[in-house]
């Protein structure tokens, strides 16, 4: 099969697509052909050798992926068919024809989504989703609003039946995050966002409660807070979570608490001034985690979000910013990494007029 390889680590041309082994699918996995996958910055840290795969997965890029099902392994319990539309979450190997899946990592794509369309679900939504524990009511800050994971957040809090705040770096990805649900974007390279929340809550005299879902990509504003008033608490309670990439690389901007941690060091008094507020500080990653905890995540969002996309009304929708093929990867990588894109960016593996 074909597949992105990268030479050796560095900047977007050390990718080169090349003629590899086809995977053959082991106990309890399914050989996906690969319509199209979708850009993380994950791919961009591990193409410049910061952020490998766990033990043991694929070292091509790639961690989500939508396709067919072209044939399953031993044990697989009959769940998927032969030519199925599917969509998964990977640890890795996206960028290729084909790529084995755990059975359980697999999701049916919404009938009304394009393949190409449906590249664009499994990762945006899932982490959010994962760590959000946002409650109806509360007011949530997203940072980079308008990014693939933001967009997925903005919506999903807006499901939840809360109310999402957004920052973003222009005024286009402010109007896009609006479009989508925000009820207010500051611009973080011109607006005191941190000052505007608290004008939007009446300030930190209300009584607030925290909560934080994240957008823990590398380039990226990497957190994102939520409150909520209580009349019975009066003080101002914070949960921040963090990603692995965060801590790793200290890339972005980010608010309250979180301003002194920069490149996993802790400078200041972030410790004192969490404890003050009776916070807590939660550290998220989900590449790593365990099959389990992966396919208890999938089964969750399979059963509790993906409805949304294809219900009546349609109240979730993937955001797309551009589409390249395969050929393009440096293209889409350049894009990314200039942080041009509002929304996911696509690679189609296939064209979408050839699909059966």
């Amino acid at each position: 099969m074909h597949a992105v390889c990268v030479d050796e680590p560095g900047g977007p041309e050390k990718m080169q697509i090349r003629t590899v082994p086809r995977p053959e699918p082991g106990p309890g996995e399914v050989l996906v052909r690969v319509h199209a996958t979708a850009l993380n910055r994950a791919d961009l840290l591990q193409r410049r050798g910061l952020y490998p795969p766990p033990p043991g997965e694929s070292e091509i890029l790639g961690l989500e992926v939508s396709g067919t099902v072209e044939s399953v392994g031993p044990g697989v319990n009959g769940a998927f068919v032969l030519s199925q539309r599917v969509m998964a979450l990977l640890c890795g190997g996206g960028y290729a024809e084909f790529v084995c899946v755990p059975e359980q990592l697999l999701m049916s794509a919404p009938n009304n989504l394009s393949l190409s369309e449906a590249a664009a679900v499994p990762r945006p939504g899932s982490p959010p989703f994962s760590c959000s524990r946002v409650q109806e009511g509360e007011v949530v800050l997203v940072h980079a609003g308008a990014s693939g994971v933001g967009s997925a957040a903005v919506q999903l809090v807006r499901l939840l039946g809360a109310v999402p705040l957004v920052t973003a770096g222009t005024p286009e990805k402010l109007a896009l995050a609006k479009t989508l649900g925000a009820a207010h974007g500051f611009n973080y390279r011109e607006d005191d966002f941190a000052e505007g929340v608290k004008q939007f809550t009446q300030g930190t005299d209300t009584h607030l409660s925290n909560e934080l879902m994240q957008n823990l990509k590398y380039n990226c504003v990497d957190s994102s807070l939520g409150r909520q008033r209580s009349r019975r608490d009066p003080g101002l309670r914070w949960r921040v979570v963090l990603g692995a990439e965060r801590l790793m690389f200290g890339a972005g901007r980010a608010l309250g608490a979180v301003r002194d941690i920069r490149g996993g060091a802790v400078q200041g008094d972030l410790l004192k001034r969490l404890l003050s507020k009776r916070g807590q500080l939660l550290c998220s990653l989900l590449r790593s985690r365990s099959l389990q905890y992966k396919a208890e995540l999938v089964s969750s969002f399979s059963s509790r979000v993906l409805p949304h996309f294809s219900g009546s009304p349609v109240l979730l929708r993937p955001v797309i910013d551009r589409e390249f093929s395969l050929e393009q990867v440096s293209e889409a990588h350049q894009l990314m990494e200039a942080n041009g894109n509002m929304g996911k960016i696509i690679l189609n593996v296939i064209n979408e007029h050839l699909q059966a």
